[in-house]
């Protein structure tokens, strides 16, 4: 099958089973492969019209009075344009348009290539949701990208309290008719529980039973897990607690508490044996995860995926999500089992693995950083973390503390802004305030370091891991590659002390670990240097790693 036909035939299929009734096209030759979807589908009825405008207006009325979304097709360049009177409308009227606009491939835009205009954003304010799909190609994920895409789409242009148009552009390459041969690289049929691949409950406010999200009674094999922005860490503490799961809690997922919080779980889960011998039946996910690669990996292999987010704009990077509600789902108390027994025991084995191998360094090391950190901090004390390799330090390394709160940018995970971002927070906050920066992060910030006269100084004491570069690509596939100290270790060569006593702050330079609680006595602002070896810290992490899975077997 083309790539082309595949991505027509799921998407179709999906907006079947997310209740689509009717659709509207208007011919033409690149939207070829979703109009012979269509037309083959006899749960979609077809209408047809030779005028764009017209069918817009078409597909409105059919919206207008059936209160569905429904389809309008059409190829690219001024076709696309000529919908646009419809979405305006659509957008004024909250009617669920759901365009989907046929283009050309990325290498004819901007080319003088026939029928070729750029419509990515085309109708900028007036949709609720717009995605470039990208070109389809034959890999495996594709099938749950696609139909995830559709659900939220759908959920998007029906929205109780803010309905509206979509837009879908499809850039599409040919070949784009089908060659007879329905063989694809993955299957291609949808949930077979279920209609749509997510079912939308974000129009429900309310907290619902866990068996009733799940339709049957919740498993005895299942977790919570806590992500960035989660709505309610609380409730999903006292979910997991109920149910005898553990609790996965990013650091500014606040939820690293209790008797079920599971603090190791990023060495634990990476390590092969003890990932597949913990497949999971279901998980509940609150707020966005995806600090760990080996979480993620696991998460993966749940056979139900519950995500907790009252936003249309919910967290699903892996595309598993297949049911969406607005609330942390409730739960009657259950019995404990082997399955929190076995995740327990191994957080036990795995922390003390762990604290033998950093209690033997006398020298600043980053995971041990991490931890005493976070164990030295004065009771109510913020945490700012820096995106890159000190927060998946403190999600590994550091021991769970309740009242300590974790914040940072994790919305778009950037290194920008990130000292001016701890100013702000210490500022606002009732007590004392701390980050754990890098050098880059400080350096690309450093303005925020400026204080003008007059200013409010803030209570806040800057840890930053100077390890003269990006220290996380270390840790990722560019390493050892040709050219990958000046591409990717950026070494920037400076004294981060004079750069930070320049701009008035103090400034402490810890050389011992055991230097670290008495240079975070006092008050800010100051700034603590902590030098470390980016060689020595990767060759770390893998030595822990491996102390690690030689404690779980």
């Amino acid at each position: 099958m083309h790539p082309a036909t595949a991505l027509a035939r799921v998407l179709v299929d999906e907006l079947a089973r997310g209740g689509v009734r009717d659709a509207v096209l208007s011919p033409g030759s690149r939207s070829a492969p979703l109009a012979l979807a269509l037309h083959a589908d006899d749960r979609i009825r077809l209408h047809v019209r030779i005028d764009e405008r017209s069918a817009g207006f078409l597909a409105l009325g059919l919206a207008m009075v059936s209160r569905r979304p429904v389809p309008v097709l059409c190829t690219s360049g001024t076709a696309a344009a000529n919908l646009h009177p419809a979405v305006v409308e659509a957008s004024e009227s909250g009617l669920p348009l759901v365009v989907l606009t046929a283009d050309r491939p990325p290498e004819l835009r901007a080319t003088g290539a026939n029928q070729a205009i750029d419509q990515v954003g085309l109708y900028g304010g007036a949709v609720r949701f717009f995605a470039d799909i990208g070109v389809p190609e034959r890999r495996v994920g594709a099938v749950g990208y696609w139909r995830s895409l559709i659900s939220r789409s759908l959920a998007a242009a029906g929205h109780r309290m803010d309905s509206g148009p979509v837009h879908l552009n499809l850039p599409l390459r040919e070949p784009l008719v089908p060659d007879g041969d329905d063989e694809w690289i993955e299957p291609v049929d949808g949930r077979r529980d279920r209609p749509s691949w997510t079912q939308v409950l974000v129009d429900e406010p309310r907290s619902r039973p866990l068996d009733d999200v799940l339709g049957t009674t919740a498993p005895l094999r299942g977790a919570v897990v806590v992500g960035h922005g989660a709505v309610d860490p609380g409730a999903a503490r006292r979910l997991a607690e109920s149910l005898g799961w553990p609790l996965l809690s990013e650091p500014t997922g606040n939820a690293r508490a209790g008797t079920h919080a599971m603090s190791t779980y990023p060495l634990l889960l990476g390590d092969p044996d003890f990932a597949a011998s913990t497949r999971p039946d279901a998980v509940v996910v609150v707020g966005k995860p995806g600090l760990s690669r080996s979480l993620l990996g696991w998460l993966a292999r749940a056979d139900r995926h519950v995500v907790v987010d009252p936003r249309l704009r919910w967290a699903d990077p892996l595309r598993q999500a297949d049911v969406v509600v607005p609330a942390v789902p409730t739960a009657s108390a259950r019995a404990g089992t082997d399955w929190l027994a076995q995740w327990r025991a191994a957080e036990a084995r795995a922390r003390v693995a762990m604290d033998a191998v950093l209690d033997c360094l006398d020298g600043v090391s980053e995971p041990r950083l991490a931890r005493d950190l976070v164990a030295a901090l004065p009771t109510g004390s913020l945490l700012l973390a820096g995106s890159s390799r000190p927060i998946r330090d403190l999600e590994a390394y550091a021991c769970p503390r309740e009242d300590v709160t974790v914040i940072g940018n994790r919305g778009a995970s950037g290194i920008d802004g990130l000292v001016s971002t701890a100013v702000g927070a210490a500022l606002a906050h009732d007590g004392p305030a701390f980050g754990l920066l890098g050098d880059l992060a400080l350096l690309h910030d450093h303005g925020g370091l400026v204080l003008g006269p007059g200013e409010l100084p803030p209570d806040l004491t800057v840890v930053v891991v100077d390890n003269d570069g990006g220290g996380i690509f270390s840790l990722l596939p560019p390493a050892g590659q040709d050219g990958f100290e000046r591409l990717f270790g950026t070494p920037h060569g400076l004294d981060l002390a004079a750069v930070v006593t320049a701009a008035g702050w103090g400034c402490t330079v810890v050389e011992r670990a055991a230097d670290l609680p008495g240079a975070l006595a006092g008050s800010g602002p100051r700034v603590v240097l902590a030098r470390t070896g980016r060689a020595e810290t990767a060759a770390l992490h893998h030595q822990l790693q491996q102390a690690v899975s030689d404690a779980l077997r």
